[in-house]
């Protein structure tokens, strides 16, 4: 789930994260008389990469602010994060515009390899950090921290050294990394970054952007995260799939994908890539999919205009290859679908799946194997070079 720039620095002002003033404002919202100027304008979208697409201006008075307010509010901004269909701002965010000296950048993500947290940082602050890694991945410092262990002073140290900081900013890094990772581990974040990360000429450490998203699975024993989800920035599948339960991402192909098990759900959308399809989604229906779920994952597929054709890969260890095979066809009965179905089931009462498939009557192609199925979808429906 991810937040908006605003709520991600309210958060880690509860964490004792030193962050700047700042006055949010909603369409229906007067400007206040208190505003210093000069200030920034920032709109408040769920996307990196705003101040290039326009979403991020510097004004120096009232007539400025309030010209600047009429044009964001309701524009559509494109990213490259966003996608050719943007995001529509709702909302804006004024903080006080600061002389800048430095910028970098400061991340944060599980380490699964060693079971702890990762910092990431990088002396190219204000760039998204996916763009320095595949231009300039030698400028990202990557330094992991045990749970054991927890944050200690020379990991502090060390980063500021790496970054070519003034030790005269240790006390300053150290107060925002011990909030930053209290953060983390409290509730259930899957990344936090702060970027840029800017020094004053004054000399002091100023958070510019920050952005934080959480675990899904973790936000059910955090309730209060819930009222930070912003629907204007929820996709309406994603919502659905969330409410019921399946793991499902929006994507920008046409063949929809419905899979049980994350790594094998990956490996498909692989696979059509390298058959010259694109996935339209990423959609694991889960281990323990019932006839049920696989209904409602067919209504979400179905509800995407783009889509040309589903591919469905179920191996069957925990789920049945039978179940799914009668979920399959309960939802491409009920719901009229129209548009080719290839389906690959493997594992266990496969067999009786793959027989009750093909004596349904029902226009369900069968695939011998993911290989095969994925060409199919691809001839079927996907965009073949």
């Amino acid at each position: 789930m991810k937040i908006h720039e605003y709520q991600a620095k309210e958060l880690l002002a509860q964490y004792g994260v030193p962050v700047p003033e700042g006055v949010l404002l909603s369409e229906k919202d007067t400007i206040p008389d208190e505003i210093r100027f000069p200030c920034v304008i920032k709109a408040q979208i769920h996307s990196g990469g705003r101040g290039k697409a326009g979403g991020v201006r510097l004004v120096n008075s009232a007539d400025e602010l309030k010209k600047a307010a009429g044009e964001l509010f309701g524009t559509c901004l494109v990213t490259r994060q966003t996608g050719p269909k943007g995001r529509t701002v709702h909302k804006l965010l004024l903080t006080p515009a600061e002389r800048i000296k430095k910028e970098y950048y400061l991340g944060l993500l599980p380490d699964f390899e060693n079971g702890g947290l990762l910092i990431l940082a990088s002396a190219c602050g204000g760039m998204e950090i996916e763009q320095i890694a595949e231009e300039q991945p030698d400028l990202i410092f990557k330094q992991p921290v045990s749970l054991q262990i927890g944050l200690r002073d020379y990991h502090v140290r060390v980063l500021t050294e790496k970054l070519g900081m003034s030790s005269s900013l240790f006390c300053q890094m150290r107060t925002i990394l011990k909030g930053m990772f209290r953060l983390f581990l409290e509730k259930d974040c899957s990344m936090a970054e702060i970027n840029p990360l800017s020094e004053t000429e004054d000399g002091r450490i100023h958070i510019t952007d920050a952005k934080i998203t959480f675990d899904d699975n973790g936000c059910a024993g955090h309730p209060e995260l819930m009222s930070l989800m912003d629907p204007f920035e929820e996709d309406e599948k994603e919502l659905k799939a969330r409410e019921a339960g399946l793991n499902y991402i929006s994507l920008s192909g046409t063949i929809g994908c419905m899979v049980n098990g994350a790594g094998l759900a990956m490996a498909t959308m692989d696979m059509l890539e390298g058959y010259g399809g694109r996935p339209a989604n990423f959609l694991d229906v889960g281990g323990s999919a019932t006839e049920g779920r696989i209904k409602k994952a067919f209504e979400i597929l179905l509800s995407d205009e783009r889509v040309r054709v589903i591919l469905v890969n179920i191996f069957g260890g925990i789920i049945r290859c039978d179940i799914a095979a009668r979920g399959i066809l309960g939802a491409a009965e009920d719901l009229g679908v129209k548009i080719p179905v290839i389906v690959r089931l493997e594992g266990t009462y496969a067999e009786e799946g793959r027989r009750l498939l093909r004596e349904s009557g029902l226009s369900v192609i069968p695939a011998e194997n993911m290989s095969a199925a994925a060409k199919k979808a691809v001839e079927y429906g996907g965009e073949s070079d």
